[in-house]
């Protein structure tokens, strides 16, 4: 089976909005003085680290991702073939909201206090989506004019 970004992205979209609703709350940065090294392997080896059994979503050469239940809450992990696949997957996703820990050739997708929790088992950047209540959302730019990041 082939699957395009277009697919991964509609699935993993409708997977983010899902999880993380479309409100962003607290401002929880108490892991952030203990960070550790950013986590590599597989999927099934991240999921072990922080002690979840994934519920498979998509099994491609490409990504694999799936769906993590913890006594916190929930999130999406995927793991990806290449860092393209993984920054254009990102890009994409970030549109719509959401935030993100990434770590090398992994992300994972929860509300802001499920992934600064999971920062403090895997390590990885924290990185936020687009807000849903900017007013305005892309029409006809293109992604070279927005960077996705401001400064501040």
């Amino acid at each position: 089976m082939r699957l395009t970004r277009e697919k991964l992205l509609a699935g993993a979209t409708v997977a983010l909005l899902a999880l993380t609703g479309c409100g962003g709350s607290g401002d929880k940065a108490a892991t952030e003085d203990k960070v550790p090294a950013t986590a590599t392997g597989s999927l099934e080896d991240l999921a072990a680290e922080v002690k979840c059994k994934p519920d498979i979503q998509t099994d491609a050469d490409e990504i694999r991702q799936g769906v993590c239940k913890v006594s916190d809450g929930k999130f999406i992990l995927a793991t990806f073939a290449t860092d393209r696949g993984q920054r254009e997957w990102l890009n994409g996703a970030k549109d719509y909201g959401g935030s993100y820990l990434v770590g090398a050739k992994w992300v994972a997708v929860g509300d802001q206090k499920m992934v600064t929790t999971l920062r403090g088992q895997l390590g990885g950047t924290l990185e936020e989506g687009a807000s849903h209540h900017s007013g305005s959302s892309g029409g006809g730019g293109t992604e070279t004019a927005h960077s996705g990041h401001h400064s501040g």
